[in-house]
C-alpha cells in the first residue's frame, strides 16, 4: 500500500477495513468513546513520551517503543494513519516516532477528527483491539533526532536552521512555561504551528503553495537541514508533518525542546 504523507478523509473512507492498515486515534479517551473512525485504535498521547527522568517529554526508550509497536500490532508491512482532536500535533509526533524507529509507512489525516466529522463520514463507538504481531525490528534513525549537544555544535552552521513552533510571546521570552529561563535558541526562526493550518476549528493544512510561501516569508529554507521544536515537542509534531509534506530532505526534531533548553543552566538564549 502506497499512500501520501497527508491523506484526505474521502480517500481514507474508501480504505476502511483493508488489511495492513492501522488507524490510530490520539484523541482524548472521552472523545474516542464518543465516536471515532471505524476500526481506529485508541492510543493515549502520553505513550509518545518517555514519561520519566528530568525531561519526561523526550522520545520513549527503545523498550518503550517496542511495547508501543506491540500494542499497535505493528508489522513492517502495515501502513499507519494517525489523527487527533487537537489540530494534528500528536498525529505528527506519532509519525515522527514511527519514522524514528524505522517505520516509514505512515500518514496523517488532513483535518484530523474535526475534518472527518465535517465531511459527515461514519463514526463508531466500539473500542478496537490491535492484532497480534511479532516483535518489531526497530532500527533507530538518529538523523531524525537532535539533542542539546547537537544544536550547540551547529549554532554557527548556516546550513542548519531551527524552526521554533511556539507562540510569539514564548519565543520573545514574555511567556515562560515550566522553564527557569525564557526566550529562544540563538538564530531560531519563529513560525507558530497554527499558522500552517487553514483554521484551528477545521485544522486542514494550508495548500503546498501557501505553506511554501509561508516558510519563505519567515526565512525558512527547505534546502537546509531544519531542526524543529516547541515546548515539549508536541506542537512541533505538526511542523514535522509540514516539513515531510513539503518534501524537506533533512528534518530533525529536538525532543527535549524548550523544557530542556530553558532549564539548562548554561545554554545560550536570545530574547
Amino acid at each position: 500500500m502506497s499512500l501520501p504523507v497527508l491523506i484526505e478523509p474521502d480517500t481514507l473512507v474508501n480504505l476502511l477495513g483493508q488489511s495492513n492498515l492501522i488507524i490510530v486515534d490520539l484523541s482524548g479517551s472521552e472523545a474516542y468513546q464518543n465516536g471515532h473512525i471505524p476500526g481506529a485504535l485508541h492510543l493515549p498521547s502520553s505513550r509518545l513520551l518517555r514519561g520519566e527522568g528530568d525531561i519526561p517529554n523526550k522520545v520513549p526508550t527503545e523498550q518503550q517503543l517496542q511495547t508501543l509497536c506491540q500494542d499497535l500490532g505493528l508489522t513492517p508491512e502495515d501502513h499507519v494513519i494517525a489523527y487527533d482532536d487537537q489540530g494534528g500535533p500528536w498525529a505528527g509526533r506519532l509519525m515522527w516516532t514511527l519514522n524514528l524507529l524505522g517505520h516509514e509507512r505512515c500518514s496523517v489525516l488532513n483535518g484530523q477528527l474535526a475534518g472527518w466529522k465535517a465531511a459527515s463520514l461514519p463514526l463508531e463507538q466500539t473500542a478496537q483491539k490491535a492484532k497480534i504481531a511479532d516483535q518489531y525490528p526497530i532500527r533507530l534513525k538518529p538523523e531524525l533526532l537532535a539533542d542539546a549537544a547537537y544544536i550547540l555544535a551547529h549554532l554557527e552552521d548556516k546550513s542548519v536552521q531551527i524552526w521554533d513552533a511556539r507562540a510569539a510571546d514564548e519565543y520573545r521570552g514574555e511567556k515562560v512555561i515550566n522553564a527557569k529561563r525564557g526566550g529562544h535558541i540563538p538564530g531560531a526562526i519563529n513560525l507558530e504551528w497554527t499558522d500552517c493550518l487553514e483554521s484551528t476549528e477545521l485544522p486542514r493544512l494550508k495548500s503546498v503553495e501557501a505553506l511554501q510561501q509561508l516558510l519563505t516569508e519567515h526565512g525558512i529554507d527547505a534546502s537546509c537541514e531544519i531542526i524543529t521544536h516547541c515546548q515539549t515537542h508536541r506542537r512541533s509534531g505538526l511542523t514535522y508533518l509540514v516539513a515531510k509534506h513539503l518534501g524537506v530532505k533533512t528534518i530533525r526534531c529536538y525532543d527535549g525542546s524548550w523544557f530542556e533548553w530553558g532549564n539548562l543552566p548554561d545554554t545560550p538564549i536570545e530574547a
